[in-house]
């Protein structure tokens, strides 16, 4: 049996990308679910030479919809030892294919909080019900749109050990709701991201520290949005830009986060 926590700690980020017979030990499928009358389809990625029930982790969206970016994210996960499933919030085949029509599909969620928290928490039930996943050692990350997603998730009252944003939106319509986080909270923030004001940052602290929170907020310098998707490109007057130097160390701090929630379980 792999021993899967110092794995979490040692395996840097694309690390197993390039390799052949690390991938090959991960299994992939696609999985369809539903919320009410709505389909969606997501992505369920392990590796199958770890015996018995380990962690999972869900991975949330962009706002252009699951795609190969949070696929790839899932597999590398798997890759650290865990059931990694990537959520489908839009519902199958509704995959945005330009800013415009991602504007459009996440305004209907972030106008609509119970809508969105009910989406993610029918991925999380999936996640949770697989036959290789502990119920009870769950978490969940999110990019961008799908950051703020998980910190509604965690609003909920989801049953999640920890949830984890990059470079997401911070703002809550309802910040009194932060009471009913069970777990922990880890925000991996671009400190120059136009499009998460400091107001935004400003709110999270106190709704946080309001609620007892057990939160951490990492800030890296020079980074605006999107600083861990390569497509984003490399120019940050535009706003939105990669940053590998912010990539590596957002997964990192990950990494650290979960090694340390699922360990005191």
């Amino acid at each position: 049996m792999k021993n899967l926590l110092p794995s979490i700690l040692l395996t840097p980020i694309f690390a197993l990308l390039g390799s052949a017979v690390a991938l090959a030990e991960v299994r992939t499928e696609v999985i369809e679910y539903q919320h009410g009358d709505t389909v969606l389809e997501g992505f369920l990625a392990y590796d199958d030479e770890i015996e018995g029930k380990r962690p999972g982790v869900m991975v949330v969206h962009a706002w252009k919809g699951l795609g190969e970016y949070e696929k790839e994210r899932a597999k590398q996960l798997a890759e650290l030892g865990y059931v990694a499933f990537a959520a489908d919030i839009y519902g199958k085949g509704i995959r945005p294919q330009t800013n415009e029509q991602a504007a459009a599909q996440a305004k209907i969620y972030r106008s609509n909080r119970k809508l969105l928290r009910d989406r993610a928490n029918a991925g999380l039930q999936v996640l949770q019900q697989y036959s290789l996943t502990n119920p009870n050692q769950v978490a969940a990350i999110g990019y961008c749109f799908g950051g703020g997603t998980v910190l509604e998730l965690a609003r909920s009252g989801a049953p999640v050990a920890g949830v984890v944003s990059f470079h997401g939106n911070l703002d809550t319509p309802n910040p009194a709701d932060a009471q009913n986080i069970q777990g922990r909270v880890l925000v991996l923030h671009g400190a120059a991201d136009p499009y998460v004001p400091e107001e935004q940052v400003a709110g999270l602290k106190e709704e946080m520290n309001s609620a007892n929170v057990d939160w951490q907020l990492v800030m890296y310098g020079n980074a605006v949005h999107s600083f861990t998707e390569p497509k984003a490109g490399n120019d940050p007057s535009t706003g939105a830009a990669y940053n590998a130097d912010a990539d590596k160390r957002s997964w990192a701090a990950m990494k650290r986060f979960f090694a340390e929630i699922f360990m005191e379980k």
